[in-house]
């Protein structure tokens, strides 16, 4: 899981620039006003809305973005989002996953297609990749949050698959309908969380040169430049001497 790491290490990284980060806050606010509007504008009672206002504090987005997200899911006035889940296949055959929220399906989809075959990849037809991920729920936390035996038993205690430890952090890998309850027992342990989110784990990766880790970085650059994208993943991997030179 090599690259799947590496790649949540240059996004957060990439998540430092103020542009990024102004276009991270408006993308989780979204996912706050969709899972208030969905379900019960109360966090305590709406388990999606939970997990999306924690990941959103993580960030460091203010509590008044995040209360103004949520009164909007209750005004008359919010826009309909829909749901959509993009698969296709990136440069060198990476396996690509893109996830929007879009309140105009037309344009999206003319977008991300757009976006692929400008950037050597192409799109293909929902289920083309995804059974090359699991969906999981992934609590990350800093290294000094404990060392590996006390992170690795908060993790068993709390329910959880899977601990990747090192000297980077704490990943923790859970069932994607256990989360809530997983980084709730975590929180209590070991306190807050740097970041609590459903993702998308590569069961099978390739391998990338330089050149094609270059071209695949601004594919997905790219993606997630869109106001209307939420979350790009990709099954790729690459050495720490290519990472170097990234």
């Amino acid at each position: 899981m090599a690259g799947h790491s590496k790649w949540a290490n240059i996004q957060h990284r990439k998540g430092r620039q103020d542009a990024v980060r102004s276009k991270l806050f408006s993308k989780l606010a979204k996912e706050i006003t969709v899972a208030a509007k969905m379900g019960d504008p109360d966090p305590d009672k709406n388990p999606r809305l939970r997990l999306a206002v924690k990941e959103a504090k993580s960030q460091s987005v203010p509590k008044d973005v995040i209360d103004r997200a949520i009164k909007k899911s209750l005004g008359g006035d919010a826009e309909n989002y829909d749901e959509i889940r993009y698969e296709g296949y990136g440069p060198n055959g990476v396996a690509v996953i893109v996830e929007a929220m879009t309140d105009n399906r037309n344009r999206t989809a003319s977008t991300v297609r757009s976006t692929f075959g400008k950037h050597g990849g192409n799109l293909g037809e929902t289920g083309s990749v995804a059974f090359m991920f699991d969906r999981k729920g992934q609590v990350s936390y800093p290294a000094d949050a404990g060392d590996a035996d006390t992170v690795m038993m908060a993790a068993i205690e709390a329910g959880a698959e899977d601990v990747e430890s090192s000297e980077d952090g704490h990943v923790i890998w859970c069932a994607d309908t256990d989360l809530n309850e997983v980084s709730t027992a975590l929180e209590a342990e070991l306190g807050e969380s740097e970041s609590t989110k459903l993702v998308w784990r590569p069961t099978t990766t390739t391998e990338l040169d330089l050149d094609g880790a270059q071209k695949l970085m601004k594919l997905i650059e790219a993606l997630e430049d869109d106001d209307d994208i939420q979350s790009v993943t990709a099954n790729f991997e690459i050495s720490d001497e290519i990472m170097e030179q990234l």
